[in-house]
């Protein structure tokens, strides 16, 4: 017997069954993106690495330890893609856009590879959805990404999330925090843990990232970054809040949100669930303003912001929800002899074509395991086809849930079932 080759571990396989919750949330957000004036954009799963380098950042985890690296037949180094953002930007760069438009507005669903550890929610492979918008500096842009993810989350019917935002500063007035920063940390030298240490001298802000628990103690105590926030800086953070306060949308200031990627700037936020399923792993999305991307990257010099939510989280929460995503079916055709076969398999053609949902075993089988698999399915009605069904045009549509079954011409059943009320 050959041996059984298995996935791999942390990318995992959606069944049907559990597909259905996944194609909603996409549905969902699809319509409610477009309704925002966001149009999709699809990027490789591969890119050139020196672009995750460049704007996720050398002293990240995710370029020092996560990413999925390797050299191609040409001798090029080339990653799976981390994350969403910079593959956008470098789209939006390579293919000119802001030559074709001032305000550029996009959103992306796909997965993503890191290798990190896993718990609930977090997988190597793992799915996201995100937007990204390009060429608006005003906190009108940071709050209707903001918006977007609020009702999105609302028609899913995801209520128990809040929104935590921050303000991360920008050139002008980071370094003055980072030094503040800095001499708290060099007074906890001693307790960090080895990797903060190297971060300590590296890049102190990803300090603040570190899950490791005496590293957030320490960073709780840190001084605050609004504290440090330069004149332009405090007041785009004000009308972020204030636009959201007048669109109604509940938010709370978090000083501690930092983000793991070293392209934000000014406006960053959270949506964080609090739902047991996740355990730690509460966070289901955040996002926040990027300005010097673009430009770091080669391209012009646009602003820039957008957010990521986990679709694996998501979906998650949506299956403890115990709502139900698969499309009902309207009926199950059953046949009682075999000379009947091929008119059933013609009938349910047909019916499908009328834009019915029809089940039909094709192993055929007997009548009572037909109607077992008829019961399973979950269909509202069955119809069984035999002889006298065939010479007589006519057959009876039995209700599943129960009740007097209903006669019904062959060339009839849509136009029946479709008007037939629900139970």
């Amino acid at each position: 017997m050959s041996q059984k080759i298995s996935g791999v571990k942390g990318m995992n396989d959606i069944l049907p069954g559990e597909v259905e919750i996944w194609q909603f949330v996409e549905r969902t957000a699809r319509e409610l993106f477009a309704r925002f004036g966001y149009g999709e954009v699809r990027t490789p799963m591969v890119e050139d690495t020196a672009l995750f380098v460049r704007s996720v950042g050398e002293e990240t985890d995710i370029v020092g330890k996560e990413m999925y690296t390797f050299e191609d037949k040409g001798g090029r180094s080339l990653s799976l893609r981390p994350e969403g953002t910079a593959p956008a930007a470098r789209a939006y760069i390579e293919h000119s856009v802001v030559n074709q438009e001032p305000l550029t507005r996009w959103y992306y669903l796909g997965p993503m590879f890191r290798y990190e550890r896993m718990k609930t929610g977090r997988y190597r492979q793992f799915h996201q959805i995100g937007a990204e918008a390009y060429g608006s500096r005003e906190p009108a842009q940071d709050v209707e990404l903001m918006d977007m993810v609020v009702q999105l989350l609302q028609k899913l019917g995801l209520t128990e999330v809040s929104l935590n935002i921050n303000s991360l500063g920008d050139e002008a007035c980071r370094p003055t925090y980072q030094a503040k920063l800095v001499e708290h940390l060099r007074g906890h030298a001693g307790e960090l843990c080895g990797d903060c240490q190297r971060r300590l001298e590296s890049n102190p802000l990803r300090v603040l990232d570190c899950k490791v628990e005496r590293c957030q103690q320490i960073a709780q105590a840190a001084p605050s970054i609004l504290e440090s926030l330069c004149e332009p800086c405090r007041a785009h953070f004000d009308e972020v809040q204030r636009k959201l306060t007048a669109l109604d949308i509940r938010f709370q200031v978090n000083p501690r949100i930092m983000r793991g990627l070293d392209y934000y700037t000014r406006t960053a936020f959270e949506f964080i669930a609090a739902h047991p399923a996740l355990g730690t792993a509460s966070t289901v999305g955040g996002g926040g303003r990027y300005d010097k991307l673009v430009k770091g990257l080669g391209g012009p010099d646009v602003p820039a912001v957008g957010f990521g939510l986990g679709l694996d989280r998501l979906c998650l929460l949506l299956k403890e929800s115990g709502q139900k995503f698969a499309a009902p079916v309207d009926l199950f055709v059953a046949v009682a002899d075999a000379g009947s076969s091929d008119v059933a398999f013609s009938l349910v053609s047909r019916l499908r074509r009328e834009g019915l949902v029809v089940e039909f075993d094709t192993r055929g089988g007997s009548l009572k395991s037909q109607m077992k698999r008829a019961d399973k399915t979950g269909a509202r009605f069955a119809l069984v086809l035999g002889e006298a069904e065939r010479e007589s045009g006519q057959a009876q549509l039995k209700p599943m849930a129960g009740g007097e079954p209903i006669s019904v011409r062959l060339d009839e059943v849509a136009r029946v079932v479709r008007e037939a009320p629900s139970r």
